[in-house]
């Protein structure tokens, strides 16, 4: 993880592959094959994401092969007790703005996973993206502000960051609201 508590590519990649291993067991080509669309379709297509993450899935003890499988290669892996305590761990780091890619995809595997953490802790997760693109639109008007009298586009550019920012921000105070009362 990075020194602010949000992870680095590897580590959204693991979160991925985890939480699809917590839905249900899948072979590693399954799985490889998995991530690789849902990463592809969020950042584009990227191989030096996936490899290392998935295989040490096994090695350090957070997947292993079910029982009875003759081809480790074949056999279905699902995960254990130590994955499920690294996807609760890596389900609850931060969020960087997402400027970049990766963190869209960090984004993205988060909120698809969201639903693995106990209520409480989905809605304190939500409340802390709402705060994040809040904090981005402060940031965005600011830097409008700044360089509203200049000429060129870039306040129109700003100008769509910051209704794409906004329209984010009502998404997750929305989803806040949605969640169940007493969580």
């Amino acid at each position: 993880m990075y020194r602010d508590n949000s992870l680095i590519p590897s580590e959204a990649i693991r979160l991925l592959a985890l939480g699809m291993l917590a839905g249900r067991p899948a072979s590693y080509a399954e799985l490889a094959s998995a991530v690789r669309d849902f990463t592809s379709y969020v950042v584009g297509p990227s191989l030096e994401l996936i490899g290392t993450p998935l295989e040490l899935l096994r090695v350090e003890g957070l997947a292993e092969s079910e029982p009875g499988a003759d081809d480790p290669e074949a056999a279905r892996l699902r995960i254990t007790e130590a994955g499920r305590a690294e996807l609760q761990r890596l389900l609850g780091a931060n969020v960087r703005a997402p400027v970049t890619s990766i963190n869209k995809l960090i984004l993205a595997v988060m909120v698809r996973f969201l639903h693995l953490l106990p209520p409480s802790e989905q809605k304190l997760h939500v409340a802390m993206l709402a705060e994040m693109y809040e904090r981005e639109l402060i940031r965005l008007t600011e830097l409008r502000a700044r360089h509203s009298d200049e000429p060129g586009h870039l306040t129109g550019w700003l100008d769509r960051e910051i209704e794409e920012a906004e329209a984010r921000h009502r998404w997750f105070v929305g989803l806040g609201e949605r969640l169940e009362p007493g969580a």
